[in-house]
């Protein structure tokens, strides 16, 4: 009898791992090199789709080259993809709608959309949540602010990031004072 089970057991170990190889396919990776090193994300195309495909027309097209972390706030967040050293604003694509009811929470190195008060105002803009911020999560009554990938390598430089002196630039405020800069935004090869 025992050694059914352990048959049994054998037969549907490669199925299950054949499983989360498709899941991991389906959710792909993308690495953010910036000027104070890479940061590798793992994006969740299968939980927020039209965020994803937003997100990747944008690395495909290499949108984010030359763009920097416009907004840092230590404990809290590290804001890019809108805008160049000089912190002039690029042109952006459509606003895309808001998947924060995805059931996907605002935690540590968790990637994040920016936007306006207006819930469906996402564009180019994105954030890498430094702490757990549950306050941004979609709530009865309360739209949230779209989680869609997840930093599974780098969060060293995340907070090495959030550490920069910061100042006002362009009538904006925690705008670090050494340009932090998005050299490019690589899909990662499977």
């Amino acid at each position: 009898m025992l050694k059914i089970v352990f048959m049994c057991i054998s037969l549907l170990l490669p199925a299950i791992g054949g499983a989360e190889e498709t899941t991991t396919l389906s959710n792909p990776q993308v690495v953010i090199k910036t000027s104070e090193g890479d940061i590798t994300v793992q994006l969740f195309a299968d939980k927020a789709p039209v965020t994803v495909a937003n997100f990747l027309n944008y690395v495909d097209a290499d949108f984010y080259d030359g763009t920097v972390f416009h907004r840092v706030i230590p404990n809290f967040m590290i804001q890019g993809g809108g805008f160049l050293k000089d912190m002039t604003k690029k042109d952006n694509n459509d606003p895309i709608i808001n998947e924060s009811k995805n059931r996907l929470h605002n935690t540590r190195g968790t990637l994040a959309m920016a936007r306006t008060n207006d819930p469906d105002s996402a564009t180019s803009q994105f954030f890498i949540n430094q702490r757990s911020n549950l306050q941004l999560d979609w709530a009865p009554g309360r739209e949230g602010y779209t989680v869609f990938g997840e930093v599974i390598q780098g969060m060293d430089i995340v907070d090495f990031i959030a550490t920069a002196p910061t100042g006002r630039s362009s009538g904006m405020s925690d705008v670090p004072e050494k340009a932090i800069v998005i050299e490019e935004i690589l899909r990662q090869q499977p």
